[in-house]
């Protein structure tokens, strides 16, 4: 499993009683993009947050492995330590803590080491504009007042400042105009740069993977992947829909 980042084994999972995920077996590798769509429902986003270790949602069953490790009991907060990241379709508000706080606490516990200030300040500040982002939103309360697209342009800015191994997108696209989803992945491709990035887009729609590399699809449906493709999987869906893989 070293040469995979991660790696998932006949994992089952659920949400208090209910069972949502059945047997999910899949790997990703260093510098790969994969793409999970599917129809509402399905498990899309509780197997990112099985993946991510949320604590809501039961593991039972099955192993995840993360860069050769066993992490399947690990806490979200050491999973994130490894170099896991999750963004949310409903980004939490947070007062009391800034946007610029958040993220250079976050870089802090990730590597245990000192923040040069000035040099954190204008790689942010450099990161908002690629992100278009007005700068005066640094040093606004976590997601206060955030219209839906600054919310997730906060997280894409997050995630290219905390530079993680393996990053988690929940529905990033819901919600957003056409020009939010423009901006997005524009962040999206930045952080495909990296040589040891490795993407997890969770989505039910196809706007923002149009300009982005696509190794591997699959398709959830009932807590099971019941297809896996390459990019062209994306096109078969906008064409036919999810109707032939429920059936």
């Amino acid at each position: 499993m070293s040469d995979k980042l991660v790696a998932i084994e006949n994992v089952s999972a659920s949400v208090e009683e209910d069972r949502i995920l059945n047997g999910i077996n899949l790997q990703i590798g260093k510098n790969e993009t994969h793409v999970l769509m599917g129809p509402n429902g399905a498990g899309k986003s509780t197997l990112g947050n099985v993946l991510m270790g949320n604590p809501a949602y039961h593991l039972e069953g099955g192993k995840i492995y993360f860069d050769g490790e066993d992490i399947s009991s690990e806490s979200a907060d050491k999973r994130a330590n490894r170099g896991m990241f999750m963004s949310f379709q409903n980004p939490l508000e947070v007062p009391g803590l800034s946007l610029e706080e958040f993220i250079r606490n976050a870089i802090r516990q990730k590597t245990g080491k000192p923040i040069k200030i000035f040099q954190f300040k204008k790689q942010l500040a450099s990161v908002m504009e690629l992100l278009n982002m007005n700068p005066s939103y640094a040093a606004r309360d976590l997601n206060v007042g955030f219209s839906g697209g600054e919310k997730k342009k906060a997280e894409i800015l997050q995630m290219l400042m905390l530079e993680p191994k393996f990053a988690i997108l929940d529905e990033t696209d819901s919600g957003l105009d056409v020009d939010a989803v423009r901006t997005v992945s524009k962040g999206i491709q930045e952080y495909q740069k990296k040589e040891d990035g490795s993407l997890l887009i969770i989505t039910h729609s196809t706007r923002i993977l149009e300009s982005l590399k696509v190794d591997y699809t699959h398709i959830l449906v009932n807590g099971k992947i019941v297809k896996t493709g390459d990019a062209s999987l994306v096109d078969e869906v906008n064409e036919y829909g999810f109707e032939k893989y429920i059936n």
